[in-house]
């Protein structure tokens, strides 16, 4: 497969999602689906994606949680999340041509923080699961 293939069309009820930053836009293209609670996102492993044995890279699963958990704690608090703290635990592989769905919730937020966790899987396998603590910026971050 080569990495221009977008591949099988999305999961059902997921959209691509647009105005991303240069660095995500450059991993991606992801899209979304919006929740009852929290935030679903979801992307098409491809080639660029995987280490030199074929798996989804961590790097890449790490980049994708971290956009992930923010989304959770932008949406749930209308405000900008910046990362404090990520943390990332690797539970099983994923391969070029997996659709890799990943979901997160706010867990508490305070006035300046936001406390996320959310996972990464393929079909009922979880690759990693994440939990994150983000600034809550108010307006325009700097």
């Amino acid at each position: 497969m080569s990495d221009n293939e977008a591949g099988d069309a999305p999961p059902m009820g997921f959209v691509l999602q647009a105005g991303r930053g240069a660095f995500t836009t450059h991993n991606g293209p992801y899209y979304h689906r919006l929740g009852d609670e929290g935030n679903q996102q979801a992307f098409h492993a491809l080639g660029r994606h995987c280490n030199g044995v074929g798996l989804i890279h961590g790097g890449m699963l790490s980049a994708f949680l971290d956009g992930l958990l923010a989304a959770a704690a932008g949406r749930a608090t209308g405000s900008t999340p910046v990362t404090v703290h990520l943390s990332v635990d690797f539970l099983d592989m994923g391969r070029a041509g997996d659709w890799v769905l990943g979901e997160a919730k706010v867990t508490r937020a305070t006035r300046d923080l936001a406390f996320v966790e959310g996972r990464a899987s393929v079909g009922d396998r979880d690759l990693a699961r994440a939990t994150g603590v983000f600034k809550l910026m108010r307006g325009r971050p700097v």
